[in-house]
């Protein structure tokens, strides 16, 4: 089936028109369907609402930094970041180019404001966290590196995509969808199988909170100026049950996806300093975390539920309790 694939092109506007220009028509010759700020070239906040209902309407998100912050908005970040904030919040995959020399720009292209030049920083250090970036010099490499990253995103992520209104009965849907039927069942049956009322497991049978367990991860971090050039490294923690519950309770509140709760863990546990830029793929040992989750549903601490965008951590009542037990400060004895 010819999926066509929207993506949003989010950047400050007057400094990068050219790049953008370039970015919209490599996007156009892969078949794929640009949305920006050329829908709405004067950002305000009476247009934020309809910029979301973009972003919303795209299978992608690319964003393009270079040495501005842009227009800000009222909350104090630039529309640039507020655009990037929304895409993450709903789950989109996220390829960002980062300028590598911003400092070498023409004087109008730069930021002149202090204020505004730390806001770029504190910026493009958040979007190096977590995720691969790639990083461009020239305008003229925009077009490669967007068709690379692209490629390589929606064949790792594949997106839900359009389709014209007649091939949307074509064979090859119909099998997509049974195939996701098929799925969605094995899902059910799987959730069913964990969940507390189901099990037949003898909580007696179970560790005791003060035993210890050990939990493996790993993440990637950047050694030089391009994304190519990481070092991959790994963690271990041996931590008690009680203390684990303790840690990541609070985490649970927002109803988490399971990769969110595995990067958090992996923040809390390795001892590695992420408030420097260039990690990403940070991760529990897959296993270990299965481990995790299977053990907390088998004490009725938590539930979990299948989403569209992957597996969702929530507390059970008992595990409310035991988090406000555990993490509320009590008056000295």
């Amino acid at each position: 089936m010819d999926k066509r694939y929207q993506v949003f092109v989010s950047s400050t506007f007057v400094d990068l028109e050219e790049e953008r220009q370039k970015v919209l028509q490599t996007l156009m010759e892969m078949d794929c369907i640009p949305s920006g700020m050329e829908l709405f070239p004067a950002a305000d906040e009476e247009q934020w609402e309809f910029i979301q209902k973009v972003i919303d309407d795209c299978d992608y998100y690319l964003l393009i930094i270079g040495g501005k912050y842009g227009s800000v908005a009222d909350d104090g970040l630039s529309y640039t970041e507020k655009e990037f904030d929304y895409a993450v919040s709903k789950g989109i995959k996220v390829i960002a180019l980062i300028h590598k020399q911003p400092d070498s720009l023409p004087r109008d292209k730069t930021e002149i404001d202090q204020a505004k030049y730390e806001k770029l920083q504190t910026f493009i250090a958040k979007v190096s966290t977590k995720r691969l970036v790639r990083f461009w010099t020239e305008s003229q490499q925009l077009p490669g590196e967007v068709a690379l990253s692209l490629t390589k995103t929606i064949k790792m992520y594949p997106a839900t995509g359009w389709v014209r209104a007649n091939s949307t009965a074509s064979p090859e849907l119909l099998s997509e969808i049974n195939e996701l039927r098929k799925q969605n069942e094995i899902l059910k049956t799987q959730q069913v199988q964990l969940s507390p009322e189901a099990a037949s497991i003898d909580k007696e049978e179970l560790e005791g909170l003060d035993c210890e367990l050990t939990i493996n991860g790993s993440y990637r971090q950047n050694a030089g100026s391009m994304y190519v050039e990481t070092i991959n490294s790994k963690w271990s923690k041996t931590i008690t049950w009680e203390a684990l519950f303790a840690l990541v309770s609070p985490f649970l509140v927002a109803n988490p996806k399971e990769d969110e709760v595995s990067s958090y863990l992996t923040k809390e546990l390795s001892g590695a300093d992420f408030t420097k830029t260039g990690f990403s793929d940070l991760a529990v040992n897959e296993q270990d975390l299965f481990t995790i989750r299977i053990q907390l549903l088998a004490l009725n601490l938590i539930t979990v539920k299948d989403r569209t965008l992957g597996i969702v951590w929530s507390l059970t009542d008992l595990g409310t309790k035991m988090m406000i037990q555990s993490r509320t400060i009590k008056k000295p004895q």
